[in-house]
């Protein structure tokens, strides 16, 4: 099966803790998605959910994860990473197929 998203070992950690912290029953996964566009395009999401009729679940770095089916090409070759810094905090998802704007 092909894995659309990667995650990145300070991701990784995050969510582990976060299962870990939170107490997430054993029987939820990690939900990535994308929310409909508007101006800004697509928003992409992270959630536990259980699983539904229309997902696909896979592992990724020992992480089970759900993706409904119909978000799977608006989901190929992105990178969920983690940032933490002194202002900011949270997940990001990073398409390396992109080129960055010079002006962001």
């Amino acid at each position: 099966m092909i894995i659309p998203v990667k995650i990145t070992e300070k991701a990784e950690a995050e969510i582990k803790n976060i299962m870990t912290t939170k107490n997430i029953p054993e029987d939820y996964f990690l939900r990535v998605g994308v929310k409909g566009g508007g101006c800004g395009g697509m928003a992409y999401a992270l959630g536990f959910d259980k699983p539904k009729e229309d997902d696909q679940q896979v592992e990724i770095a020992g992480i089970p994860v759900l993706i409904e089916k119909k978000h799977f090409m608006f989901l190929m070759g992105m990178v969920i990473d983690f940032f933490d810094g002194e202002e900011a905090r949270g997940f990001t998802f990073v398409n390396p197929d992109i080129p960055k704007r010079h002006d962001q």
